[in-house]
């Protein structure tokens, strides 16, 4: 197996992704290793096009939905989205979702005929207890920079930022030696609870609190985010209901 086994924003090759958890914690070192978390990578403003990517799972079976939407970086509208439905071919493990997700993210970044510039991911990047979130994957197996807006903190800790939008804390891994801080409790809605940012690839944590609070106008998530998962759980109701094909038969 090897290292970063993609065609730029394209699926790992046959044979090259992991099927074991030894084999994928193993991977997830490399790519650790291959990362370059501090950036400085883009600030606001000298970007046009951001991609969101999620992924929703069917309850009563392996299905599941990667979307992937682009943004007017000015503007928020939608660019252009993207969808690829699968199966789910690697198990959940704790530390190991990026390994269950990438996959078909891949694939649905692949049928964009709009390349972004910069990738926002629903998950975390160095806040992650191997430093080697979902965000950190991407961008190293994409080339573009990447950061992650998570809902929780996972299991790092912080404490409560001030109430007003902008106001942040840091996230740390306390299980260190001094704490390390991995990552940033951001409030992006005034008296709202605040989201988790995490460096992921090719941009520091300061430019992606900044992206972060430029794609939030009006709701604590980002519209990338938003974008992405109303994509993909829309997709997976209408298969569900009959209206779509699953598994790449009526996707675009």
């Amino acid at each position: 197996m090897t290292t970063g086994a993609t065609h730029s924003a394209g699926t790992p090759r046959a044979g090259c992704w992991p099927a074991t958890e030894a084999e994928a914690v193993a991977e997830q070192e490399r790519i650790r290793a291959a990362a370059d978390p501090a950036g400085p990578g883009p600030a606001p403003g000298e970007v046009r096009r951001i991609a969101g990517v999620d992924v929703t799972y069917d309850e009563d079976g392996d299905l599941l939905v990667a979307a992937a939407v682009v943004l007017d970086a000015t503007t928020l509208e939608v660019v252009e989205e993207a969808v690829h439905t699968d199966r789910s071919r690697f198990p959940y493990v704790p530390g190991l979702l990026a390994f269950r997700e990438l996959p078909p993210v891949l694939a649905a970044l692949e049928k964009l005929r709009t390349p972004p510039e910069l990738l926002v991911c629903d998950g975390y990047g160095l806040a992650h207890p191997r430093r080697a979130g979902l965000a950190v994957h991407l961008g190293v197996l994409t080339g573009l920079p990447c950061f992650g807006v998570a809902k929780s903190p996972f299991v790092f800790t912080h404490t409560e930022p001030g109430p007003l939008r902008g106001d942040s804390s840091p996230l740390l891994d306390e299980g260190c030696a001094p704490p390390e801080v991995v990552g940033r409790a951001l409030r992006t809605r005034p008296g709202v609870k605040p989201v988790f940012v995490s460096a992921g690839h090719g941009i520091c944590l300061d430019h992606a609190c900044a992206h972060t609070l430029r794609l939030t106008p009006r709701y604590r998530l980002p519209e990338t985010t938003r974008g992405a998962d109303g994509l993909s759980r829309r997709v997976l109701r209408e298969i569900k209901e009959g209206l779509r094909e699953p598994y790449g038969a009526a996707e675009g």
